[in-house]
């Protein structure tokens, strides 16, 4: 009996001290020490006691176990107890996990950013925030600011300092530090004030053009002796394929200027120039402050191309937000809406670009100097393609100069037969399209030097595209030859009437837009009112319809310009007197029968030259246009200038109508 005694006590003995191991293994907070001294005891009575002891019990317990005399009921008390408390821990442990599973991703990463701060400062390194916080303080200090600039950004980098690096905020809040940091402040290039390198770098470039590269010559000299000088604004108005945009690259490397080339056509966003509140997703400062930023100056040229074809809608009117940018009283503060702080526009040379200046808002083109530039005549663009076009397009294909040569007829050739322009820049596509095609003759074993001869010249460009409209042979009567000016080129206008039975009707066609119309309705009018003195009967015109027409009817055709040669037309027409065939006419006219100004008087003349006009009626108001006409233009014409339509019919037609019958 004793011997069984004896086992179910080390039995128990061992299963309590099996169960208070576990329960050191579940509990992080109790020391090692407690299951060594357990095991090493001995005496079953004393192991029941100490952990008795070392036990989260409740006090009632513990006495339940110490009034316990048999010591295997007490072995057998305590062991139920440690039981429970073992079962206590393992469902703790349990909860723990399954929370800390289900711990939101945030949270982990946010301990152990914790963790790893922590282990810096016990290895002595430093937080990224801390360095990169550093590094703006240095480039903030470094950036040259004004000192009203210099307080916002370093506002902004103590606001930055609090905000979590997570935080969408504090991308918003180090983006806009970056933008004011990378602006040039103090940063500007010396402008070359040597006017003879100056002026060599825009005659390399450009051929004629005199006037805007007197004015830029000029704008450097009083550089030279005001230093603070504020950029004039500048806008080229001209043609297309006349070197406007190219003429800005130019004035920039005469200047030492760094170079922005900024196209506005078909904007339709106010923010586009004055950029984005930051308040908005992917906010960014406007193009003016971008391309200064790209620039790294504070006083580059910035062009400004196709300004007349900017737009508007609800979004905003740009033309309107650059009114503040293009005046010199006002861009020394100009205000960007991503930034919120002023910058110096003063010192940016802007040069603007358009083909008309009609849908220019008027505020705005009074704030520029408007420079023409001019239609070339065929001389000028034989020159231009003889010094820089063909030289360029041979570089461009790979061909040397041995191999290739343009007679100036042929240059001639392919000006007047297969380019319609008031540019050059169809005649480049045009030597381009020959050079391609002497290449391929290179490629294929030609080895002899290739003339591009007149006659040969069907070969590579093919059969003549334009034919020029010629003045007519004849006098006749009730045709009068007008000039017109489009965007490309200058050119003649036949106006036509015929009179037949009817009650006064009047007929237009030929696509006669409502200003002509206009006009064709004044000079029936003034007709009508000197009826008498032309010698006309009234029953002739009241009793007859009218029908005008303008040939080319595929065209579009308005303006005022046209309004004395439909006169004339008018009068040739009931007068029955033939309008002279080598005279052409352009003017606005009247009901009292003035004259009036035109504008595009050198395309006009150009286009008349061409098609063989000898005699050209203009305005007397327009007599300043052809003062500035070169005399190879004005060679073998004659001007005739007039200030009344009484003056225009007795040089247009063979005979005074005015004749008393």
């Amino acid at each position: 009996d004793n011997t069984q005694m004896s086992r179910e006590l080390e039995a128990l003995t061992r299963a309590v001290k099996d169960l208070f191991r576990q329960i050191i293994e579940f509990s992080p907070q109790a020391p090692d020490e407690l299951l060594t001294t357990a095991l090493n005891i001995g005496d079953s009575s004393t192991l029941t006691g100490f952990i008795a002891s070392s036990m989260n019990l409740q006090i009632e317990e513990k006495q339940s176990i110490l009034n316990t005399i048999d010591i295997e009921e007490r072995m057998h008390k305590l062991s139920i107890y440690l039981s429970r408390e073992l079962n206590l821990l393992k469902l703790g442990n349990k909860i723990q996990n399954e929370i800390q599973s289900k711990m939101d991703e945030n949270q982990r990463r946010y301990f152990l950013r914790e963790q790893m701060e922590a282990i810096r400062k016990e290895l002595g390194e430093e937080d990224i925030s801390t360095i990169e916080m550093r590094e703006l303080e240095e480039k903030i200090e470094k950036a040259n600011m004004p000192e009203e600039i210099l307080i916002i950004a370093e506002r902004e980098l103590k606001r930055l300092t609090r905000i979590p690096p997570a935080a969408a905020e504090y991308t918003v809040a180090r983006t806009y530090l970056d933008w004011l940091i990378a602006l040039p402040w103090g940063i500007n290039t010396p402008d070359n004030l040597d006017i003879q390198s100056a002026n060599k770098i825009l005659e390399r470039d450009h051929y004629d053009l005199d006037k805007i590269k007197q004015r830029i010559l000029e704008h450097l000299a009083v550089l030279q002796l005001k230093k603070d000088l504020n950029a004039p604004i500048l806008c080229f108005v001209g043609p297309p394929g006349v070197g406007k945009t190219s003429l800005g690259r130019s004035i920039a490397e005469a200047m030492g200027r760094k170079f922005v080339r900024m196209s506005l056509g078909g904007i339709r966003d106010e923010a586009e120039i004055r950029g984005h509140r930051r308040t908005y997703i992917g906010a960014l400062p406007g193009r003016i402050i971008q391309g200064i930023r790209t620039a790294g100056t504070n006083n580059p040229l910035i062009m400004l191309d196709e300004i007349d074809k900017i737009g508007t809608d609800f979004r905003g009117d740009p033309s309107s937000a650059l009114l503040e940018v293009l005046d010199p009283e006002q861009n020394f503060a100009f205000s960007d809406h991503y930034l919120e702080v002023p910058f110096n526009l003063s010192k940016v040379m802007f040069i603007t670009t358009a083909n008309i200046l009609d849908t220019i808002p008027s505020p705005l083109l009074d704030r520029m100097e408007i420079l023409y530039l001019t239609g070339y005549t065929t001389n000028e663009k034989v020159k231009i393609a003889q010094k820089y076009l063909i030289p360029r397009q041979i570089e461009k294909h790979g061909l040397e100069k041995s191999k290739i040569f343009f007679p100036i007829q042929t240059i001639r050739n392919v000006i007047q037969e297969h380019t319609r322009e008031a540019g050059v820049r169809n005649l480049e596509r045009e030597i381009a399209n020959i050079c391609r095609k002497v290449a391929k003759k290179v490629i294929e074993g030609e080895t002899n030097k290739i003339n591009i001869t007149p006659d040969t010249l069907s070969e590579y460009l093919g059969v003549t595209r334009f034919h020029s409209i010629m003045a007519q042979r004849h006098n006749e009567i009730g045709i009068t030859t007008g000039l017109a000016w489009t965007s490309v080129v200058g050119v003649i206008q036949f106006i036509e009437a015929i009179s037949m039975p009817g009650k006064g009707a009047l007929k237009l066609t030929g696509r006669l837009g409502d200003v002509m119309q206009e006009s064709a309705q004044i000079a029936l009018s003034w007709l009508h009112s000197k009826a008498d003195e032309l010698n006309i009967k009234s029953d002739l015109l009241n009793n007859s319809d009218l029908h005008i027409h303008a040939p080319a009817g595929s065209i579009r055709k308005d303006g005022p310009s046209a309004g004395i040669a439909l006169a004339t037309t008018l009068v040739s027409l009931y007068t029955q007197i033939p309008v002279r065939h080598d005279v052409a006419m352009t003017g606005e006219i009247t009901l009292q029968g003035k004259v009036l100004p035109i504008g595009g008087i050198k395309e006009k003349i150009l286009g008349a030259k061409l098609a063989g006009i000898k005699t050209i009626i203009l305005p007397e108001e327009n007599r300043h246009n052809i003062t500035e006409l070169s005399e190879e233009i004005k060679a073998g014409l004659n001007f005739v200038l007039v200030k009344y339509l009484d003056e225009v019919l007795k040089i247009a037609l063979v005979e005074n109508p005015y004749k008393k019958s």
